[in-house]
Parts: structure tokens; sequence; C-alpha cells
């Protein structure tokens, strides 16, 4: 079928609908976001789940391929409390040389005119107390309302991968079976490749950081190093607060700033040649965006979704380029934020 018979949608719709979809994601966070995950974890976990069907029973598989999913949930989020948690007990058991710097900050402010028990009981108070309280209940529950239904959106959605396929291929329109197929496989596949090479960035981002803060002497080096591998998933927001952390905790613990600075230095130089040199890459078509539409996916779903949208923003514009790579009228768009891979090149001909 030749292209020229699709016709194009008109530039004022696509712009009315992009806006109306930004205005609704927000309302829709809750039943959208962990759709989103589920539909990221299904990509990751079918490879596993169909591995395993070959010689279990397909809900038996199910449980299997689920206890491995959770199982990794559940260590990824034990290394996130371990060392932030560590991190904070060192904090407690330090109170005195934090005091410290407190009064020398404070003793140098006041000398510059600026009065700082009235920034104090300005700005901290009892009802401030209570909306930090009041923000943290709200977000505890709504972190568990998040999981509970990601899980059962993936419990599901394991369940009709195949079935939704079968159904698929049973469509009337040779055009929709095929971006659907097509869209939905190298999708998948793109996500399966986008995070093991995420993971395996994050395990030497990590793993370069504890060498560093350890040549410097800096305490809570392991810890530094899992905070780095944990941020890491989050792209340049991840980065920036990893790099951030020890260099201020340096700060505090060494009596000299050139070692901090040293610090600062050592971790940006880690941070650029694994994130901006070696990744970029090493992630070949996995990506197929432009560094600019990355950056504007994690700050923008991080906008519409907080610290989710920020860790989803890219799988998900990896599936918008994808899919929009499969018909001849959306091609545009894959051509406007995509990067130019051997497999753009391949565009479809139907």
């Amino acid at each position: 079928m030749r292209a020229g018979k699709y016709r194009a949608v008109p530039p004022a719709q696509v712009v009315i609908a992009v806006l109306l979809l930004v205005a609704i994601l927000p309302a829709a966070a809750t039943v959208l976001a962990p759709l989103a995950f589920a539909l990221l974890a299904i990509a990751l976990l079918w490879p596993i789940q169909h591995g395993i069907q070959t010689f279990l029973p397909k809900y038996l598989a199910l449980l299997v391929s689920l206890a491995v999913m959770v199982l990794a949930f559940l260590a990824f989020g034990w290394i996130v409390t371990w060392s932030f948690g560590r991190v904070g007990r060192w904090m407690i058991t330090d109170t005195a040389r934090f005091q410290q710097q407190y009064e020398e900050i404070r003793q140098w402010l006041e000398g510059h005119g600026v009065d700082v028990d009235v920034l104090w009981s300005d700005n901290i108070g009892t009802a401030s107390m209570l909306r930090v309280v009041q923000t943290l209940t709200s977000r505890i529950n709504s972190t568990f309302s998040f999981w509970l239904v990601a899980l059962t959106y993936l419990l599901l959605g394991v369940m009709e991968v195949e079935d939704f396929e079968r159904r698929i291929k049973r469509m009337r329109s040779p055009a929709a079976r095929k971006l659907l197929l097509d869209g939905s496989r190298q999708t998948a596949r793109k996500l399966r490749r986008y995070m093991i090479i995420r993971t395996i960035m994050s395990i030497a981002t990590g793993l370069f950081v504890w060498l560093l803060t350890s040549a410097f002497g800096l305490p809570l080096a392991k810890e530094w190093g899992a905070i780095a591998f944990a941020l890491n998933y989050i792209p340049f927001i991840g980065p920036l607060v990893a790099t951030m952390f020890p260099t201020a905790f340096a700060l505090v613990q060494f009596d000299d700033w050139q070692s901090a600075l040293a610090i600062f230095i050592g971790l940006n130089v880690i941070q650029f040649t694994l994130g901006s040199y070696i990744e970029p890459r090493v992630s070949g078509n996995a990506l197929s965006l432009s560094p600019v539409v990355v950056l504007l996916s994690v700050f923008g779903w991080g906008y519409l979704w907080g610290i989710f949208g920020a860790f989803i923003g890219v799988p998900i514009s990896i599936a918008l380029v994808t899919f929009c790579r499969q018909h001849p009228s959306s091609q545009w768009v894959s051509d406007l934020i995509g990067r130019d891979t051997e497999e753009a090149l391949d565009t479809p001909s139907t």
C-alpha cells in the first residue's frame, strides 16, 4: 500500500490533542501512572514468563515470574533504605559537628545583618510542622495505593499477553494489525535493552563512586555508592542529587574545602563519562531519542507525575517514537523527536 494514500493529521488538531492530554494526565495520575509502570514491567517480565511456561503450567509460571519481579524490587528497596538509613543515622550520631557548622554559619549571617532567629520563627512553627506531617502521610498513602494498583495491572496484564496478541492478529485492518504487533514487539525489545543498559551503567556508577569516596577517606563510601546506583535510574535528576549529597557531606566532614571540591569534580567526571559518553554509545537503537527529548521527557513527566514520572518519562518517549515510526501518517513525529539510527532509517513500507 502506498504511503500517499494516508492522510496526515492537521497540525492544529495535534496541538489541541496534546494540550488536552497534558491537562488530563495529572488528574488521571492515580490510574494512568500505575498502568504505565505495569506496561513497563510486563515488557521486562514477559520473556521470563514465556520461558518458564515451556516447562511449567501457565499460572505456576506466572507465580514464579511475579516472585522474581517482587524479589528484584524488594532488593532494590532494601538497598535504598539501607543506604539512606545509614547516612541518616551517621548524621544523628555526628550532631555535634553539624551543630558547630550551624553556629559558624549563623555567626557569619548575623555578622552580615541577617537575623537567623527571625527567619526560624517566620518559617518554622506548629503550622508548618503539621503541613509536613500531613504531606508525609499523604505520600505514604498514595505510594501504597500506587503499588497495589500497579501490581493488579501487572498480574492481569501478564495473563492477557497471549490472548491480546491473538486478538490483534484477528483484526481485519492490516495497517492496524502491523502497527500494534510490530510497535508492541519493538517497544518491548527496546525497553528491555534500555533497562539492561541502565542497570549496567548504574552498577558501574555506584562502583566508581564507592572507589572515589574511599580513596578520599569520606565516611560511608559504600553507602554513597549504593545511593549513586539507585538514583542513576532517574536520568539527569538522579546523578545531580547523587553528586550534591556526598559533596555537601564532605564539606561538613573535612576541614578544608579543597577535598570537597576534588570529590565534586571526581563525581562529575564519573557521571559525565558513564552517563554522557559511554551509555549513549552502548545504548544505540535502544533509545532512538535525541538528548534534548530525553531531558524534556524527564522534566516534563516529572512535572506531571512527580518522581515516578521522571523515572518512567524516557520509556514512555521510547514507546511513543517506536509506535509513531510504524505508520506513514505519524512517522513525522518519530523523525522530529527521534535520533537517526539504523533502525530509524528502516522505514515501514505498508
